[in-house]
């Protein structure tokens, strides 16, 4: 059982926000790590997107957002608000807001997803011992993470780099508006490519070459960390969390592989929201990342392997918008009767510039192979498959690093809601995957660790394993998906390479 009513719910309740580029929520779980039915809030998030790269979100409006969510939660919870002993909260990362010396954001939000640093970023692995930086900070030089961010900014917005007296992550600036202060967890601090991954430090000689100074930053924490004693006007407009412990963001992916119950190298989550990716937390050092991964933090002991796509649902939502094709029943049995790229066509979904494997900033989606006898449901079936090959390719440069009995266990609303969607990504992967019973996977990975930190349970394994039916693959389709992907690859060394 996933979901609990607040009268069975289990002593001490949790409420965890999860930040994401497409809505924020607020949920309340319990000791088991069940959410609470009618402990949810959820508001869209406006991402604002232009031509050029620009992918921002105004911060003040998504922290006013998530305020409204907490108002909402407490208000259906009545009597039971009570009962909530800690808030914690997950983001997406990488993220990066200016703010004066007042506290005010005085930039909007810069999301992973803005590709503006592209250039920036080439210049910087031109000047760079890029694979020397990757090693050292888990992170390549790209325009999804902060170096290649202050590089542009210091030629393109001289009046934020003026005007900014602190750099922060929209988890910080919550933060920093609750309490008057703020700090950084070494996860959130390890998706901005300047941390030192085996010192936990922030990295010193990147800051040199950025002109970026530490003081700049926030101060380094784990996650369990604290803070509580709410700052007015909160502490009146929330008086029941008022000296409840507050613990700092920790990033989405690590949260979502928590949630789902991926929290051993035995188990691998594959996660398709907005953006998708593939990761396994491991415990100890990673010494050697390979250079289509990345390697983030979950905590001091736990790191996080993996690489991660700008694209997922977010593909097919511009997909049926684009086409002006309504998503429902009807669509979806056109998109089953197309069989295994039985369409002739190549799709490189590459909408916001590439992460994983290729780390092509300036990369951009390609569509080959269109007819005047091209259908819509067969571009649409080439943008599913064509996000589940790039997936596989992260997944075949993880493997390298799993253990023989990997379970994969597959996250993330985009997946979930499509059984068709699943069973193209374990054709294209070769493997059985496991679905989540866990509809917020993130949230409920926050809870899980605010419940570990307040010595609730000794150890995350202790948590109910919450899942449904697994999904073989095809060996016919996985055969006719492998030549499609050497195909995908040909396309993508011609033009990008």
């Amino acid at each position: 059982m996933t979901q609990i009513s607040w009268k069975d719910a289990e002593r001490p309740l949790v409420l965890a926000l999860d930040l994401g580029t497409s809505s924020t929520r607020a949920i309340v779980f319990d000791r088991q790590g069940r959410m609470v039915v009618g402990g949810l809030a959820r508001r869209p998030v406006d991402l604002q997107t232009r031509p050029d790269g620009t992918a921002v979100i105004d911060a003040d409006h998504l922290a006013a957002q998530t305020w409204q969510c907490v108002d909402e939660v407490l208000e259906k919870a009545g009597s039971n608000h009570g009962r909530i002993a800690a808030v914690g909260c997950s983001t997406f990362v990488s993220n990066l807001v200016g703010v004066d010396r007042s506290g005010q954001a005085v930039t909007p939000v810069m999301t992973y997803a803005d590709t503006r640093p592209a250039a920036d970023a080439k210049a910087l692995a031109q000047r760079l011992d890029e694979e020397t930086v990757h090693q050292r900070t888990g992170c390549r030089l790209h325009p999804s993470y902060l170096p290649a961010r202050f590089a542009w900014l210091q030629h393109t917005q001289p009046d934020w780099i003026k005007s900014s007296a602190h750099w922060m992550s929209i988890g910080e600036y919550l933060i920093l508006q609750l309490f008057g202060g703020t700090a950084v967890s070494y996860s959130v601090a390890s998706w901005s490519g300047l941390l030192n991954r085996r010192e936990l430090e922030w990295d010193a000689e990147l800051l040199s070459e950025l002109g970026v100074s530490g003081d700049q930053l926030s101060r380094l924490v784990d996650v369990d960390h604290a803070w509580s004693g709410l700052a007015a006007p909160f502490a009146q407009r929330w008086p029941v969390l008022k000296d409840v412990p507050w613990y700092p963001a920790i990033g989405d992916g690590a949260a979502a592989n928590l949630g789902s119950g991926c929290i051993t190298p035995e188990q691998v989550a594959v996660t398709i929201g907005t953006s998708s990716a593939i990761r396994v937390v491991m415990p100890g050092a990673v010494e050697h990342i390979p250079s289509g991964l990345w390697c983030y933090r979950v905590d001091r002991q736990n790191q996080l392997l993996g690489g991660a796509l700008s694209e997922g649902g977010g593909v097919y939502g511009w997909l049926t918008r684009t086409l002006q094709v309504k998503s429902g029943d009807d669509l979806a049995r056109a998109l089953e009767e197309v069989a295994p790229d039985g369409h002739g066509l190549t799709f490189l979904p590459l909408l916001e510039g590439e992460r994983s494997p290729g780390w092509n900033g300036q990369a951009r989606g390609v569509l080959a192979g269109l007819s005047l006898a091209t259908l819509p449901e067969q571009i649409l079936r080439a943008g599913l498959e064509g996000v589940a090959y790039r997936l596989a390719l992260v997944f075949d440069l993880l493997r390298q690093s799993l253990a023989e009995n990997t379970r994969i266990i597959a996250s993330g609303g985009a997946l979930l809601r499509s059984a068709l969607w699943v069973q193209i990504v374990a054709d294209a992967i070769g493997s059985p995957i496991t679905l989540s019973a866990v509809e917020e996977a993130s949230a409920r990975g926050v809870a899980m660790m605010a419940l570990r930190t307040m010595q609730e349970v000794a150890s995350l394994g202790e948590f109910p394993d919450f899942t449904g039916q697994t999904c073989p693959p095809d060996a016919d389709a996985h055969r006719r998906y492998q030549e499609a992907i050497r195909r995908q690859q040909r396309l993508y060394r011609q033009l990008f390479q």
